[in-house]
């Protein structure tokens, strides 16, 4: 009997000491690539994509105050009461667009039904050689020159509110002043009429009207009336500048342009547009 059980000890006990065989893992040689099928990611058209911004602006989570809106003549009259003590008090409108990151900062001139302050004197540069270049200083300019002026643009030493330049000069300036002037909203382009000829008639048309200019964030703030104007005269300049907005920001074509142009200029959308004043709230407007 103890004998039986030693041996059952050592048998147990050998089992236990020696090393297991090591396990190998066989590898199928097939290339597992080959085995899967790639899948082809679909191409949306242009429609299909504005359908499903659509659809993800619907799900979007509404602004708390999306509901609270009012008419501009009511907002008007609303702001009148809350600014009773104060008769001059002025009207700001404030029009907020969804710019997407590397947009163009909106910006434009506009001769207002009833001017709220007076027009600040705009500060005129023109690249322009030769005959051009009397006539952009006969037509008053204040710095007028060549391609000599970026660096003097580069370096701080000219400033300027508008900016113009000859057909001749516009190759010439871009690769120096492009990266300067664009982000700022200053540089020459023909789409907003500042690469052009006709000095003379560009700064007939600049002495009547005035200029207004989006942030970086693509709010744009225009005071558009005082206290004491009639509610006429407000309703005409806040309707006159949100179609002046509309045109630049691509909301609203004309006639003329879409004939002409066949590619679609990219829309930078409306999304809020609220009149206040000093004291006032803010108050978002429905009818615009």
């Amino acid at each position: 009997m103890s004998f039986s059980l030693g041996l059952l000890c050592r048998q147990c006990c050998h089992s236990v000491l020696s090393p297991r065989p090591a396990l190998v893992r066989e590898f199928s040689s097939t290339p597992i690539l080959a085995l899967r099928r790639t899948k082809k990611i679909p191409v949306l058209s242009k429609k299909a994509l504005a359908a499903k911004a659509r659809k993800r602006a619907a799900k979007a989570r509404k602004h708390i105050y999306e509901n609270e809106k009012m008419t501009l003549e009511s907002a008007i009259d609303v702001i009148r009461a809350v600014e009773v003590a104060k008769a001059n008090a002025t009207y700001e409108l404030v029009i907020k667009t969804a710019m997407s990151r590397g947009s163009i900062i909106p910006k434009g001139r506009i001769a207002l039904h009833r001017e709220t302050k007076a027009r600040p004197e705009d500060r005129i540069l023109v690249f322009a050689e030769g005959r051009q270049a009397d006539e952009a200083k006969s037509a008053g300019a204040h710095i007028v020159g060549g391609i000599e002026l970026a660096d003097g643009i580069i370096s701080g030493k000219h400033h300027a509110t508008t900016i113009l330049c000859s057909t001749a000069l516009i190759r010439a300036i871009t690769p120096k002043l492009g990266r300067i002037l664009g982000p700022r909203g200053l540089m020459p382009s023909e789409r907003r009429g500042t690469v052009t000829d006709d000095f003379a008639g560009y700064l007939r048309r600049l002495s009547g009207t005035t200029e207004w200019k989006g942030d970086k964030n693509g709010v744009i703030r225009m005071p558009i009336g005082k206290l004491h104007f009639p509610i006429e005269d407000v309703v005409k300049n806040v309707k006159q500048f949100v179609t002046a907005v509309k045109r630049v920001t691509g909301n609203q074509r004309d006639t003329e342009e879409k004939g002409k142009s066949k590619s679609v200029k990219p829309v930078n959308a409306i999304t809020r547009v609220m009149l206040s004043s000093t004291q006032a709230p803010s108050i978002q407007i429905s009818d615009i």
